[in-house]
């Protein structure tokens, strides 16, 4: 400071023990808890997922005794009720009512999505341990926003190549939640599916909050080689329960998104799930140490196996607590904080190396599931691994960022019939 260069003489004897109060008052401003806002959804067709996301966080909390990096963290939850206005509404208010210092959160793509102006205008830091809202981390990058979970389109990306080129598809019909989550996977899958010589001959869009699937799986061309299914929530539950129903799956195969047949609802399905191959960046199954003593912890805590929100929201809170590390604990230095959190490198967690890139989404191995009977349960058994993908596939960033956002109808289905 300038004023340790000037002699004692000049500095104000009130001002010096002023100077003495606020230093040893440092240490107890050091102690004060660290607020974690959770943002979570308790009711609707998404409050399967809410319910495991927040069990992933109070597992990783409980774990370390509510401690991280020194400091007592107190979390505040809110939930959103899977609404974009109430999603708003509660984030004002743990951030300017609970005055939170970090957010993790929320669940839904729209829900993100509705919350970015604000986010960005409030400067909070925000770790997103669901939402995969494409953009976010892509042509309107959000300097307060990173991403614990891939985008929509991330493990997609791989499902389009493998059905293609391993599994031999050439013609498959798709059916999927319509809203902005349900629509990125299936541009992500189409477009590689049909860049490996696949086509992509129908597509069917159901409402996320749909009472029966039977209009649905109804209308499924009968000449396709697969139905590719894109589902959140407890959706795939119903799906797969009715397709089995109508006898459609011993006539044509399932392939499907990582939240289609997450391991939080597998347990919730029957023989109808058997065989359905998917792709994901986590699957209970991955043989490491650090995600068999999670898997023990989830089961033992909660009583299943940990899949996309449970992991969603602990691989948030490994990569706050990372963060929070590198800078001391001082997470009252925003600018400092959010410049950490966004060079976090995760190297033995339960996924396994994890790292982010420049727009703040995860590199990382997406895995082919294959959902199998093992021990008396349900498991997605891993079959295969590209390693580290990125969120633009193979693409060259420049190339993929100067296209339009994945959408309902980008890229074109040009093969409809």
């Amino acid at each position: 400071m300038i004023l340790n260069a000037l002699p004692k003489s000049l500095v104000p004897k009130a001002f010096a023990t002023a100077l003495l109060a606020t230093t040893l008052a440092l240490p107890a401003l050091a102690a004060e808890p660290i607020r974690l806002g959770f943002l979570t959804v308790k009711s609707g067709a998404l409050a399967a997922g809410g319910k495991q996301m927040e069990d992933g966080l109070r597992l990783f909390l409980k774990e370390r005794n509510n401690m991280i990096a020194g400091r007592k963290v107190e979390l505040v939850v809110a939930d959103t009720a899977g609404q974009p206005a109430i999603t708003k509404t509660k984030t004002q208010e743990l951030v300017e009512k609970d005055r939170v210092n970090v957010i993790i959160g929320p669940l839904a793509a729209f829900e993100a999505l509705a919350i970015d102006d604000y986010i960005r205008k409030a400067e909070v830091p925000i770790i997103s341990p669901s939402a995969a809202a494409e953009d976010l981390t892509q042509r309107k990058p959000n300097p307060w926003f990173v991403r614990a979970v891939g985008t929509s389109a991330q493990p997609s990306h791989a499902m389009g190549e493998y059905a293609a080129r391993e599994l031999k598809y050439k013609r498959v019909a798709i059916i999927a939640d319509d809203f902005a989550f349900g629509h990125e996977i299936v541009a992500g899958f189409q477009r590689t599916f049909e860049e490996n010589g696949g086509k992509v001959v129908q597509k069917l869009w159901s409402p996320l909050n749909v009472a029966d699937y039977g209009t649905y799986i109804g209308q499924i061309k009968p000449n396709v080689d697969a139905v590719y299914a894109a589902f959140a929530g407890g959706n795939g539950i119903k799906f797969l329960k009715q397709y089995n129903e109508y006898g459609l799956k011993a006539k044509i195969p399932v392939i499907a998104s990582m939240t289609a047949v997450d391991e939080g609802i597998l347990k919730s399905m029957g023989d109808e799930a058997l065989g359905v191959v998917s792709t994901g960046w986590y699957s209970a199954t991955l043989p490491n140490a650090a995600n068999k003593k999670f898997v023990a912890a989830m089961n033992r805590d909660y009583q299943q196996d940990p899949g996309y929100y449970s992991m969603g929201a602990y691989g948030a809170a490994l990569m706050l607590e990372q963060a929070l590390k590198d800078v001391q604990g001082k997470i009252e230095n925003k600018a400092a904080f959010m410049a950490a959190l966004r060079k976090v490198q995760l190297a033995d967690g339960p996924r396994g190396k994890v790292s982010l890139d420049a727009l703040g989404n995860p590199i990382m191995d997406i895995a082919v599931r294959k959902v199998e009977r093992v021990g008396g349960k349900l498991v997605n058994s891993v079959v295969k691994t590209y390693p580290q993908v990125t969120q633009f596939w193979n693409y060259k960033q420049l190339d993929f960022l100067a296209s339009p956002v994945y959408a309902r109808d980008y890229p074109q289905a040009k093969n409809l019939e």
